[in-house]
């Protein structure tokens, strides 16, 4: 569709008087001046025929069509469309019940897409706008999950990881008995293993390069912050074995002491064992010796 350009049918001509020029001259001076604006008319008319011809021709839909067909798109696995489409409702109809409910369907659709930055943009405008909403609980959720969701492997930095940690610890404290907070807690143990798991790879890091003290501290963080996770055992025993090698074989035997009361059958127990008291508890009882036996009942 073209657009449409409405040009007035005549032009306000005034007389011009022009003194001192003779007839000849009179009449090429009011031809050039007549002339001219017809010339611009013609080159506006042309420019304007041709820009619109590249624009998008806005044509307003139904509130109800537009929402259906960008319903369809979703199921039909076209995410980006869809998303563009709720978008489109919002736009035509900003102010409809239904403008609400294509805001937190465009960040779903993101988030199906895996556009996790478009998705935590909508939903954060979302949130702002409609904090009574029926579903803001969930659009919390969702937040999180496009946190969560993204969180990589330990040996790379792990600012998403806290940033999901917190987003789910939200959903848990705004909405406790909700269904999405039920599973919030579980994907939190996940979260929080996962920190873990990275103070542990940085600290071997400066074990293997013998920066003990840094090593140390990061060992005992993961077992003060998240005692609960599964990396606390090897923790454990890696300051065992950082603490002998400074020389501290006191403070060595008493964080054996605790990991072998609290992992008493695990194989960083063993090991520290092995390391602290200098024999190994895997050899039968009776092959080893009284100091041996006796280092054992200590445990």
């Amino acid at each position: 569709m073209r657009r449409l350009f409405y040009v007035r049918s005549t032009f306000y001509r005034p007389q011009m008087v022009y003194k001192g020029l003779s007839k000849s001259e009179e009449r090429k001076m009011r031809q050039i001046r007549f002339s001219a604006p017809v010339a611009t008319l013609l080159a506006v008319v042309l420019v304007g025929a041709c820009s619109s011809s590249d624009e998008e021709v806005y044509v307003e839909s139904k509130v109800e069509d537009l929402y259906n067909t960008a319903v369809n798109s979703l199921e039909a696995g076209d995410y980006k469309d869809a998303a563009t489409q709720f978008d489109e409702v919002e736009r035509q109809h900003p102010y409809s019940v239904w403008a609400t409910k294509a805001q937190l369907m465009a960040a779903f659709s993101n988030y199906q897409a895996n556009h996790y930055d478009e998705a935590v943009i909508g939903l954060d405008r979302f949130i702002r706008l409609h904090p009574g909403n029926r579903d803001i609980a969930y659009a919390y959720y969702l937040k999180a999950l496009s946190y969560y969701e993204r969180i990589s492997d330990v040996a790379r930095d792990q600012l998403i990881t806290e940033q999901a940690l917190h987003s789910l610890r939200e959903v848990i404290g705004r909405f406790p008995d909700s269904k999405y907070a039920r599973d919030a807690k579980l994907k939190i143990d996940l979260t929080r293993d996962h920190l873990a798991g990275k103070h542990m790879e940085i600290g071997r890091f400066y074990q293997r390069r013998e920066h003990y003290l840094a090593a140390i501290n990061r060992f005992r963080r993961v077992i003060e912050e998240y005692q609960t996770t599964t990396h606390v055992p090897e923790a454990l025993h890696r300051l065992v074995e950082a603490y002998t090698a400074l020389g501290v074989v006191e403070e060595a035997r008493k964080v054996a002491a605790v990991l072998g009361h609290n992992y008493p059958g695990s194989e960083w127990y063993l090991d520290s064992y092995a390391l602290a008291a200098g024999s190994d508890l895997r050899e039968k009882p009776e092959e080893r010796g009284f100091f041996a036996r006796t280092w054992g009942w200590l445990f």
